[in-house]
């Protein structure tokens, strides 16, 4: 289930897809709408991954007026900005992770670093966002996605042989009342004046 936060009329902050296949890549969405939007701001992201099993979180991505830079070498040459395009004013700052492994289950945490500036004074905010990713081998399929499959052939199989067996049965029916009738006319020629 998807589920989406409303901040303004132009803005809206759903949460990320949490599950990956190996070897596809991948959208971690991390979207923070300004509450504001005739405020000036800009902002920095950065992007940090703690593995399945690990204790701490390793930066892995950071994304600030100077461009993107790929911080961890398990990353490197996977990560591509997804986020929002030729402006400081960042509310998106998805990124695409390419050619998934299963190493990349983890907890991934992006940090918005946003300055807005008012008339007076610069207002310093920090926004945090989680996504929770599992990659799943699309090769082996579960059990149950797989019985599921043969029992839906096992249908469709058993209700073409009971409608060949319906068909059969029907027309063999209708064929012994047509000769039924026949018969009877030919026995009762005087009962059906139109077969003279």
């Amino acid at each position: 289930m998807q589920t989406v936060h409303q901040c303004n009329g132009a803005c809206a902050e759903p949460d990320s897809d949490t599950e990956a296949g190996v070897g596809q890549g991948f959208k971690l969405g991390c979207i923070s709408c300004k509450r504001r939007s005739e405020v000036k701001a800009s902002a920095t992201v950065e992007w940090y991954f703690k593995a399945k099993g690990e204790v701490d979180f390793v930066q892995i991505y950071t994304f600030s007026e100077m461009g993107p830079t790929i911080e961890n070498e398990h990353f490197m040459d996977r990560l591509d900005w997804n986020g929002s395009k030729r402006s400081n004013d960042i509310q998106d700052a998805s990124i695409y992770i390419l050619n998934v492994t299963l190493n990349d289950s983890g907890t991934y945490r992006c940090f918005f670093n946003r300055i807005l500036t008012y008339e007076n004074y610069e207002f310093t905010t920090v926004v945090s966002k989680v996504v929770y990713l599992t990659v799943v081998d699309k090769a082996t399929r579960g059990t149950a996605s797989i019985v599921s499959e043969v029992m839906m052939y096992v249908s469709i199989i058993g209700l073409q042989v009971w409608l060949l067996i319906e068909m059969i049965y029907c027309y063999r029916k209708i064929a012994a009342a047509g000769e039924e009738a026949l018969r009877e006319a030919a026995l009762h020629p005087h009962l059906h004046p139109i077969m003279h």
